[in-house]
C-alpha cells in the first residue's frame, strides 16, 4: 500500500507540473501535451476513491476489486470519449485516450495489491 501512496503523490505532483506547463505556455512535445493526464486520470482518481472507501469503512485492508476498477475505467472512457465530444469544443474522441485509460487502471490495480 505504501508504494500506491508515493505513486498517488507523484502523480499528483506530475499533474499539477502539467497543468502549470499548460498555463505558462510552455512547448512540451505532442504526447506529453494530449496523453500525460489521461495516463495519471485513472491512478489518481482510484487510488482517493480506494482512500474514501477505506476511511469510510474503516478498513486499510480494503482494495478495490478488477470489477470496480473496471466498471470506473468504463465510465470515464464513455464519458470523456462518446458524451463530452459532441457537447463541447475541448473534448475529442481518441481512441488512445481509452487505452491510456485502461493501462492506468491495470496499473492502479496491480499497485493496490502490493504489500
Amino acid at each position: 500500500m505504501k508504494s500506491l501512496k508515493t505513486v498517488f503523490i507523484v502523480f499528483c505532483l506530475l499533474f499539477v507540473a502539467l497543468q502549470l506547463l499548460y498555463y505558462l505556455d510552455q512547448p512540451l512535445p505532442d504526447f506529453i501535451r494530449f496523453y500525460l493526464a489521461n495516463f495519471l486520470c485513472m491512478p489518481i482518481v482510484l487510488s482517493i476513491c480506494l482512500f474514501i472507501v477505506q476511511h469510510l469503512k474503516k478498513d486499510k485492508a480494503l482494495r478495490l476489486n478488477l470489477i470496480t476498477v473496471l466498471s470506473v475505467f468504463v465510465m470515464y472512457a464513455i464519458y470523456f470519449e462518446i458524451i463530452l465530444p459532441p457537447l463541447h469544443w475541448r473534448y475529442t474522441a481518441d481512441i488512445i485516450d481509452v487505452l491510456l485509460y485502461l493501462i492506468g487502471s491495470f496499473l492502479f490495480y496491480f499497485l493496490q495489491r502490493l504489500p
